[in-house]
């Protein structure tokens, strides 16, 4: 069974630096790919309105975000990517000190 979790980030206010935050995100390092797979994350995506992020994870069972950070933390590729990334980012208003990516509540679901 997988489980869907969506996280907003905001982009610097910068075409030219949007445009090449794109460009890594076209040419992913494979050492990133991996240690997503490897985390549970199953399939993501990542779309763009103008400097606003919205990513959509689905995860299996075996994923965790504590998990998950305590891998990327002790992955030299990883922290040098995320610190890479981070001049790029830009927490939204509602992120707690530190934070990135931030949770989303689903607050709609079409029932079949």
């Amino acid at each position: 069974m997988t489980r869907r979790y969506c996280l907003t980030l905001d982009l610097k206010n910068d075409p030219e630096m949007i445009a090449e935050y794109q460009r890594y995100h076209r040419h992913i390092w494979p050492e990133i790919t991996k240690s997503i797979r490897d985390s549970g994350v199953e399939d993501m995506e990542i779309y763009l309105l103008g400097t606003r992020l919205f990513m959509i994870m689905e995860v299996n069972e075996n994923f965790s975000f504590s998990a998950k950070a305590q891998a990327d933390c002790g992955n030299p590729k990883v922290q040098e990517w995320e610190k890479l990334m981070g001049k790029f980012q830009e927490p939204v208003p509602q992120a707690r000190p530190g934070e990135k990516w931030v949770l989303m509540e689903q607050i709609f679901k079409l029932e079949h």
